[in-house]
């Protein structure tokens, strides 16, 4: 298993899920990424530009599950929950 550690941002963004109704979706995610980061199906695109290095996941058409994989240290940091595109 897999640390997961949230940024400040990623746990307001987890406030607003609930709000859309994708908190399962994510929670759904949050749960396969702990397992395994780099499994598929669902896929996952590695992130280039300001986010390089990072993955994200679809929660949605418009919603995102972003994090970065510390790979020495088994952790898994969750950056964002909303959308990369703010």
């Amino acid at each position: 298993m897999w640390e997961l550690r949230y940024t400040n941002q990623a746990q307001k963004d987890a406030k607003k899920l609930a709000s859309p109704g994708l908190k399962n979706k994510a929670q759904e995610l949050l749960e396969i990424v702990s397992s395994n980061p780099y499994q598929t199906p669902p896929p996952y695109e590695k992130l280039v530009g300001d986010l390089a290095g990072a993955y994200s996941r679809r929660i949605n058409i418009q919603y995102r599950l972003v994090y970065h994989v510390i790979e020495q240290e088994k952790i898994v940091k969750v950056l964002r929950m909303w959308t990369h595109y703010e």
